[in-house]
């Protein structure tokens, strides 16, 4: 049931050499016994042995201020992927799991935790034959990262000689531009650009991954695959629940820091990125650097009058967040991309909570055929539409027109719908699977370069400059509802709409 560790090393092409990379190693996790740590990343990490995915000589050691013994922490982990694993546990499999998992309780401030964490690391090697090679996971708060990252460096935890040493760390990445620069000094100075791994688990998605085949594998929608063809684009982002027990997080960052300056610049880039020279990590971050550096040029009057934000009704009686806070739930931009692909097409980006569905889609509309042949008698001629589902539902949705069955000359829209999470037996490995089985691998593809994050803050900070010295009409929307009128009007005035999201097309055809 389970591979040797040697068909886990994996190669990849240097100048047409095989270059073997051995992913033996031990996983540090800071922030062991929080709430990322039991639904996310340890469910993954059984998902992955399950799919024998993970190396033999692999362990985990997670690291926590609580209290707890080895068994009581793999028992709590136990339960956890009971209740969250994608795959149903196996038992058998669990004892596999369970004997690689250690726990370490030790305050993050604490030398002496440190010191502690480093001798017992040793002896892990000496068991597991894992030659040094580490991943610091930082699952904790960002106030956190500096701190760790030193007291890593400090104890010698960090050296990079003959061994390999890695840190994946949690959004946000800094609170602006000037504290992400600082942010990045401090951990590029211990861990290197190469060896550090930023986490936007949008990438980790299926069909995220998917959407640069989708656009450079068919010949029928590279070529229209610019502002000839298409008349506007639109990717939202919807969620359903409020900010539930994130009141004080989400106080500090809003929806535009939450969700703008990563998630939806991110799938901004993959949508109008060029084809890369090839495919490998750097000419993919390449192109995507060139989108955001392509972005058109922000002043205070386009700000106010190209971005809306939105706060829902009940937001201010939430758990740790101020009576009158002024922090936006919804943002809503029209985004412009000056190059010669994409010059005069509108992006819409929204994102939001409260809202009616929850769901992640990037819709494109092309432009409209004239309608010589077909408006008088056959009736009007609807726009044709790609859209790329990413979550809940995975997968491709296309329509165009056609004529309806029967006597009469009438068209109607069609749909072709791929939906390849819906198929039974189907069950897309979640986000933080591929992400840690790429970080293992040394593939940093799916993670965010540093210059990726420099520019999504210098464009966003522009935005928030603005907000910051405007008093917003706030709460101006209610549960359950697409959000501020305002949102509806950006588009409105371009005679555009906003397509519907999360399956309910036809309630617009």
């Amino acid at each position: 049931m389970y591979r040797n560790s040697l068909c886990l090393r994996h190669g990849m092409e240097e100048g047409g050499t095989m270059v073997v990379m051995d992913v033996s190693s031990i996983m540090v996790i800071f922030g062991g016994t929080g709430d990322l740590t039991h639904r996310k990343l340890m469910p993954a990490l059984y998902n992955l042995l399950y799919e024998k995915n993970l190396p033999e000589n692999f362990c985990i050691v997670s690291v926590g201020r609580r209290d707890k013994t080895d068994d009581l922490y793999r028992n709590e982990v136990y339960e956890s992927i009971k209740k969250y694993s994608r795959i149903k546990l196996d038992e058998e499999l669990w004892k596999i799991l369970r004997n690689k998992i250690y726990y370490q309780k030790f305050d993050f401030h604490d030398d002496d935790g440190y010191a502690r964490l480093k001798g017992f690391l040793n002896e892990l090697d000496e068991n597991y034959n894992t030659d040094g090679n580490r991943i610091f996971y930082l699952a904790v708060a960002p106030e956190y990262f500096e701190l760790i990252v030193e007291k890593l460096n400090e104890h010698g935890m960090v050296e990079n000689n003959k061994s390999w040493q890695r840190v994946m760390i949690e959004k946000p990445f800094g609170r602006d531009l000037n504290s992400a620069v600082y942010l990045n000094k401090k951990i590029t100075d211990v861990f290197s650009e190469k060896n550090t791994y930023r986490i936007d688990h949008y990438l980790g998605k299926e069909m995220l991954q998917n959407i640069m085949v989708i656009r450079f594998a068919n010949v029928f929608f590279e070529p229209v695959w610019n502002n000839k063809y298409i008349d506007n684009v639109q990717i939202s982002s919807s969620e359903t629940v409020g900010v539930e027990n994130r009141g004080g997080y989400y106080e500090k960052a809003g929806a535009l820091r939450d969700m703008i300056q990563n998630h939806m610049l991110q799938l901004l880039t993959l949508t109008a990125m060029e084809p890369p020279v090839d495919l490998t990590t750097d000419s993919i971050h390449d192109e995507k650097v060139k989108v955001l550096k392509s972005l058109q040029e922000l002043t205070p009057e386009l700000v106010l009058k190209n971005a809306v934000r939105g706060q829902y009704e009940g937001y201010r009686y939430e758990d740790r967040v101020s009576p009158d806070s002024d922090t936006e739930t919804f943002a809503a931009l029209k985004v412009f991309v000056d190059n010669f692909r994409w010059a005069g097409v509108p992006f819409y980006i929204r994102t939001g909570k409260k809202l009616p569905v929850k769901s992640t889609e990037i819709i494109i509309q092309f432009k409209p055929l004239p309608g010589i042949l077909y408006f008088k008698e056959y009736g009007e001629l609807m726009p044709n539409l790609l859209v790329i589902k990413i979550q809940p539902e995975e997968g491709v949705f296309l329509q165009f027109n056609a004529k309806k069955p029967g006597t009469l000359n009438k068209l109607i829209p069609v749909k072709m719908d791929f939906c390849q999470n819906c198929q039974v037996g189907m069950n897309s490995p979640e986000a933080y699977e591929r992400l840690i089985y790429d970080a293992l691998r040394g593939d940093s593809t799916l993670f965010t370069r540093w210059d990726e994050v420099e520019y999504s803050w210098k464009y966003v900070d522009k935005i928030a400059e603005v907000w910051r010295n405007e008093k917003p009409d706030f709460p101006n929307y209610k549960p359950g509802t697409w959000g501020p009128t305002d949102a509806d009007n950006l588009l409105l005035k371009d005679n555009f709409k906003w397509w519907s999201i999360g399956g309910f097309y036809d309630e617009n055809l």
